[in-house]
């Protein structure tokens, strides 16, 4: 366990790496001298290189040990927070982002499989929970730490915390990992027999289009609670810690809903986005209903990645890994891709312009699995393949 807690570790400090500008965007653009919308690049630039990173590490890898893939990922981590600390303008931040995109990538697409391999069969499920735990306390920690920071000390004592955390994570890992030789070694092949599953297809298109919602919007809420909401630095801490919070009581509620439906669980929690981030603007001169409306949109999201990688993995059983490893790459480029539309959007049309954009993409989110669902008919769902078995499943179908 030591040695899982090493890996939960780091996938922490990831994950509080790759959110902290989000809780300090106003901060940080102030300092470097460059409007709101560009400082959101410092959230689009790991995303684009983890959604490069996730499948060449899993092409290039190899028959690498595994131990030896997380010690590298971990100091690189530490060494992107530490040169985002230092950085006295974006392009060096932007370096500094690009090397923990690439860390961001490798773990989920090698390191974040390890955990059950570190215990017996029988703590496999415990391991992998203690790994994701620490996805979730890092989107509770992110946020807070930075908005913290931003109003007292500056927000480059966030990224100094977060660099010691990774060295943390690194020494963790260096005493207690033992050898951890590399399984199959994944080709091209599996990944593309990925893209020619239509249900993985329509997994995959969900999930664009509820992270560019939701980047859209998640990415400039921090100028939205201070400029529109008019809420202070503490208050703003407060609410997003009440967001990270509620995200963790939502991916333990999509834990329970799962077991009876995968694609009533994404639908529900893509309507519940989309309808809290729609009603920001409407309700900026209440901070009570805008508190409300935050903390229903982190349960909501924290409802969303445990969803999409159960059904994608589902969609393609045959070649898990794989279909993940696509996953990956599908949530970081929509993740990038999000914050820049939400950039433009808030840099040509105000902070209020940015929820507006995600929900009306969350919406579509929402859409696209009930389309699909009306659209198979009672002769369709008899068919049955030139073996005799039922026929292939409709985009959508295992959500």
């Amino acid at each position: 366990m030591p040695a899982v807690v090493s890996v939960a570790l780091g996938s922490f400090v990831l994950v509080l790496s790759e959110l902290l500008p989000v809780g300090a965007l106003t901060g940080i653009g102030a300092d470097l001298g460059v409007s709101t919308g560009v400082t959101g690049l410092l959230v689009v630039t790991p995303g684009l290189a983890a959604a490069v990173a996730a499948p060449a590490l899993t092409l290039t890898a190899g028959r690498l040990d595994r131990r030896t893939v997380l010690w590298t990922l971990a100091a690189l981590t530490a060494v992107a927070d530490l040169l985002c600390a230092v950085s006295r303008d974006l392009a060096t931040m932007l370096a500094g982002r690009v090397l923990l995109g690439a860390a961001l990538g490798g773990f989920w697409a090698v390191g974040a499989a390890v955990a059950p391999r570190l215990v017996p069969p029988g703590s496999a499920h415990r391991a992998a929970s203690l790994v994701t735990a620490g996805i979730s306390v890092g989107t509770v920690a992110s946020l807070p730490l930075a908005a913290l920071a931003g109003g007292s000390t500056g927000w480059r004592t966030a990224f100094w915390a977060a660099g010691l955390v990774a060295l943390a994570a690194l020494a963790a890992q260096v005493r207690y990992l033992p050898p951890l030789p590399a399984g199959p070694v994944l080709g091209r092949r599996a990944l593309a027999a990925v893209l020619r599953s239509r249900a993985a297809r329509g997994g995959l298109l969900t999930t664009a289009l509820l992270f560019l919602g939701h980047f859209a919007a998640y990415t400039y809420v921090g100028p939205y609670l201070e400029r529109e909401a008019d809420l202070g630095g503490a208050a703003v801490a407060a609410v997003l810690l009440g967001y990270g919070i509620a995200g963790i009581g939502g991916n333990f509620l999509a834990g329970a809903t799962l077991a009876r439906s995968v694609r009533g669980t994404v639908a529900g929690a893509a309507a519940a986005l989309a309808a809290a981030v729609a009603l920001l603007p409407v309700c900026a001169g209440s901070p009570v209903l805008v508190t409300v409306l935050v903390v229903v949109w982190g349960a909501a999201f924290g409802m969303v990645p445990l969803s999409l990688q159960t059904a994608m993995a589902r969609s393609v059983p045959e070649a898990a890994e794989s279909s993940l490893a696509v996953f990956v790459t599908t949530v970081q480029l929509s993740l990038a891709t999000g914050s820049l539309l939400g950039g433009l959007v808030v840099d040509g049309y105000g902070v209020l312009a940015g929820p507006v954009l995600g929900a009306a993409l969350a919406a579509l989110a929402v859409t696209v699995p009930l389309l699909s669902s009306r659209r198979r008919s009672p002769a369709r769902r008899q068919e049955r393949s030139p073996a005799g078995e039922p026929a292939g499943r409709t985009p959508l179908e295992e959500i």
